[in-house]
């Protein structure tokens, strides 16, 4: 059996809180006795609990990423920049991910709690005020990326530019001479109301009016985000008496599911339909999508550097860095025929 912090504490004929102090590296303790104790230590080969001892320094030595369907694209590059961001520190990662509601609220219970982590980063989903009311009792510092919303003021935040990317992105196509421009994203309401998907939606349509061109309600469709419910709304679009010339996704994903219906139906890309998506992950360019660029890795490495700063000053004040978007233009966009 190993030894244990008792048997140190018996054989060096100390108590348990003077072990626990040598362990801790206190001052408060004698040369003389951290010698013997540390003497015991290396004689009996005693490791002490590496949870046991975080919670003795009332730290858990852990942050918590929650984060909605995390294998997700643009969820995973994220997350490359924060694992590799927390990869240099002394604090491991807990990844919730969530895929329903009841999910959601779960793990906001779960990790509003002191003795679970010491900060946590939420990402790309919706808060209300109760929530805000669990994380500010907690006093767990709290940092927001990719969640832009008013309610979220007092709190630290990296988020994106999402209206100004979907305006960019349906500009690029009303400077082509497209007019008859769609839109494919999200659902804009429950389960999961993703403040980007609306947030490009707005920027669709403050560039259409702009033009002079008041948005269609038919030629704004939305879905899970997937490849697959891409498919089955671009499929619908062909089928219009006065289908579009361009459709703009909420994602490169959906894009892509845009792609492949426009060619199975053998129509060309771009002759025959334009098409510009979002994220700009690796595939897009393999694809030559056109698309607009989100700092998707610098994100989450921010994420995480504002986190450790607000870690080590809670009363600090909130801090909001809003990252810029940048219009890609590659191969499946041009003129209409």
């Amino acid at each position: 059996m190993p030894a244990t912090i008792r048997d140190v504490a018996k054989k060096a004929g100390v108590g348990l809180g003077t072990v626990s102090r040598v362990l801790n590296q206190s001052p408060q303790v004698s040369d003389r006795t951290r010698q013997r104790v540390q003497d015991v230590i290396d004689e009996l080969d005693y490791s002490p609990n590496p949870i046991a001892r975080r919670l003795s320094l009332g730290k858990t030595h852990t942050i918590a990423v929650i984060i909605p369907f995390f294998t997700r694209p643009a969820a995973v590059e994220r997350l490359r920049g924060i694992t590799y961001s927390i990869s240099g520190t002394e604090y491991d990662l807990i990844v919730a991910n969530i895929e329903t509601p009841e999910r959601r609220i779960a793990a906001f219970r779960e990790l509003a709690r002191r003795e679970r982590v010491d900060g946590v980063l939420i990402i790309s989903l919706p808060f209300s005020e109760k929530d805000a009311e669990l994380f500010i009792k907690s006093g767990i510092p709290l940092v927001f990326i990719d969640v832009n919303d008013p309610l979220l003021h007092d709190f630290n935040r990296i988020v994106v530019d999402d209206i100004e990317g979907g305006r960019k992105a349906v500009q690029h196509l009303l400077d082509l001479g497209h007019t008859n421009i769609g839109y494919i994203s999200d659902v804009l309401e429950d389960p999961f109301p993703f403040s980007a998907s609306r947030a490009r939606f707005n920027g669709y349509r403050q560039a259409l009016e702009a033009a002079g061109i008041s948005p269609c309600p038919e030629l704004h469709r939305h879905g899970e985000h997937s490849r697959s419910d891409a498919k089955i709304i671009t499929a619908e679009m062909l089928r219009m008496p006065d289908r579009p010339t361009a459709i703009f996704a909420a994602s490169d994903t959906q894009a892509i599911g845009v792609l492949e219906t426009v060619r199975e139906a053998g129509l060309r890309i771009p002759e025959d339909l334009s098409v510009i998506g979002y994220d700009d992950v690796e595939i897009a360019d393999h694809l030559g999508l056109t698309t607009v660029r989100q700092l998707l890795v610098e994100s989450g490495e921010k994420g995480v550097r504002l986190l450790l700063e607000v870690m080590q000053d809670p009363l600090r004040e909130a801090e909001c860095e809003t990252l810029p978007t940048e219009l890609i233009i590659r191969n499946t966009t041009a003129p209409p025929g």
